[in-house]
């Protein structure tokens, strides 16, 4: 027994470490009880975005979102994604994180990191069409780009299929957070998001599509944590509608989903719900459910 839960751990810290380039975004959540944030207890998007297939929606919105060539130029053209990728893969990481589960000045502060790097992303694509990051129709595409990821992700690979009442909730609940990022529009329901999307008439192949897929593709990652990574990104990819797959040449690999489902369920055995929904559910002074986590909140030892 102590070799498993030695081996759950270092399984555990290596799929986190990705995510640990940043400072932990609600270390000092317990200094605003009882504050629910834009989603409190109750939620669909605590209960979702807790779960380890929330790694899966991550990739899967980043693939996405470069299926749009304005968007796919800011990234390529202002990100140093390519010098720092794990520093950025954990701003993004910290950004949801505190947004969905942070009290509603930890939502702030999110909220204004973003427009803060978001302000001096202007520019033109490749066809000639200016963008800004900060306009509401580029911040639309990320956004519920990013919200329709995290609910497939869940839909295929999460411990239950949420019902379309609990779907719907979700992709309202992350209006919320988009909101005050000014994107525009947002579908309010889970089958409008994906149509939205699929349907999107400005998505093209691009230089940025290029650049960005390559490098989604092969990560700089130690040989293990990167074998992980490509069974993520081959589901991921299984899940994205063929319209977009031709768009961004991408291939489903045969077997990808269930590779995906094995995969997942290997990993919520060793790392459990995410301890950001276990600190959020303590600043709330709500009940703990037994069983579930794994982890405890840096903060909570850090106290």
């Amino acid at each position: 027994m102590d070799m498993v839960e030695a081996l759950r751990k270092r399984i555990a810290g290596a799929a986190a470490s990705p995510f640990g380039h940043a400072p932990f975004p609600l270390a000092h959540t317990l200094e605003y009880p009882e504050d629910p944030g834009l989603c409190g207890p109750g939620s669909v998007t605590w209960e979702l975005l807790a779960d380890v297939s929330s790694f899966i929606g991550g990739i899967r919105a980043l693939v996405i979102q470069a299926a749009h060539p304005e968007v796919a130029a800011g990234v390529k053209d202002h990100s140093r994604y390519q010098e720092d990728p794990l520093g950025r893969l954990s701003r993004t990481s910290n950004y949801v994180t505190a947004s969905s589960f942070g009290a509603m000045p930890e939502v702030e502060h999110a909220v204004e990191l973003v427009r803060q790097a978001h302000a001096p992303v202007r520019g033109q694509s490749h066809r000639g069409v200016a963008y800004s990051a900060g306009g509401p129709r580029f911040a639309a595409w990320v956004h519920n780009a990013l919200t329709d990821g995290f609910l497939v992700a869940y839909q295929h690979f999460g411990p239950r299929k949420l019902s379309a009442e609990e779907a719907d909730r979700f992709v309202l609940e992350q209006t919320r957070i988009g909101a005050m990022l000014d994107a525009d529009p947002m579908p309010t329901t889970a089958d409008g998001l994906s149509r939205w999307i699929e349907t999107h008439p400005d998505l093209a192949d691009s230089p940025g599509r290029r650049e960005a897929v390559q490098f989604l593709r092969k990560p700089p990652l130690p040989t293990l944590t990167r074998i992980a990574y490509w069974i993520m990104f081959a589901a991921a990819a299984a899940t994205i509608p063929r319209r977009l797959r031709k768009i961004l040449r991408i291939h489903r690999v045969p077997g990808a989903i269930v590779a995906g489902r094995i995969f997942i369920a290997f990993l919520r055995w060793a790392m459990g719900m995410s301890p950001a929904w276990k600190i959020s559910l303590m600043r709330m002074g709500e009940p703990i459910p037994e069983g579930v986590f794994k982890q405890e909140p840096r903060v909570a030892v850090e106290r």
